[in-house]
């Protein structure tokens, strides 16, 4: 098992690792949508913030060595089901043709009130 950090997404907030490596697999930590250069939640759309979590994400994978197209499963965690579709819209355009299993719940609230949604995703390497 390897813990994986980079400074290109968010720190850790708690007693977690942005990722963990182990048995050829890449779990993701919930991300939410920081800003990593300022640390703030970023301020904007619930398709900027979707963005920004995708983005966070992506450069956490690329920190274990994997890539956004070893995805195989996501969960994403919304606190309002009414932004389904613009989220959808996002996370299509950011996986492109690739599609990872997910799931996407509506949860009562995040760590963060200002985030819209967080999400996790499970790679291989």
């Amino acid at each position: 098992m390897q813990y994986v950090t980079t400074e290109r997404a968010p720190k850790a907030i708690g007693p977690y690792s942005q990722a963990v490596k182990a048995n050829g697999f890449v779990f993701v930590s919930g991300q939410l949508p920081f800003d990593p250069a300022t640390g703030q939640i970023v301020d904007g759309s619930v398709e900027d913030q979707t963005l920004a979590v995708l983005r966070n994400i992506a450069a956490i994978l690329e920190a274990a060595d994997s890539s956004v197209s070893k995805v195989v499963k996501t969960t994403v965690f919304v606190t309002d089901m009414a932004n389904f579709q613009a989220i959808n819209k996002v996370y299509s355009e950011f996986f492109g043709d690739h599609k990872p299993a997910r799931s996407l719940v509506e949860v009562s609230c995040l760590p963060r009130k200002e985030a819209m949604l967080e999400m996790e995703v499970i790679a291989i390497q």
